[in-house]
């Protein structure tokens, strides 16, 4: 199984996998029925990897996605280690976008639930330096 997976472990990370597209899709989804463009979808740099960057007017949102039963563990799962790397990779972002400097930026939670619509967090939290 690569790297010392079991037959188990590596089904349930495929099916983690799955379940963390689908929830990508979905609140890209609930974002553009608001009005909001999808910049770009899992935007990959050496930092990390930002789930969603979505424009709308003068303002930037970059989203983590997380899909957890309960509200409280979907934010617990945004760690103060997630926010770097999403700052990180924003910051790199930017530099290769110079005109999203001029936009209001912003970093957001969106929440997948089961059975729900997508809960979203505007100003989920803060770039630290």
């Amino acid at each position: 199984m690569g790297q010392g997976r079991t037959a188990d472990e590596s089904r349930n990370r495929q099916r983690a996998q799955r379940r963390g597209h689908f929830a990508e899709r979905f609140a890209a989804l609930s974002l553009q029925l608001r009005g909001w463009r999808i910049l770009k979808r899992r935007y990959k740099t050496k930092a990390g990897e930002i789930d969603l960057i979505a424009k709308r007017g003068k303002t930037v949102a970059f989203i983590e996605v997380k899909a957890r039963r309960t509200l409280d563990a979907a934010m617990e799962a945004v760690t103060p280690s997630s926010q770097r790397r999403i700052v990180k990779a924003a910051k790199i972002f930017v530099a290769e976008h110079p005109k999203a400097a001029f936009f209001t930026l912003r970093f957001d939670v969106v929440i997948v639930r089961p059975w729900r619509w997508p809960e979203w967090i505007r100003n989920a939290f803060e770039a630290r330096d």
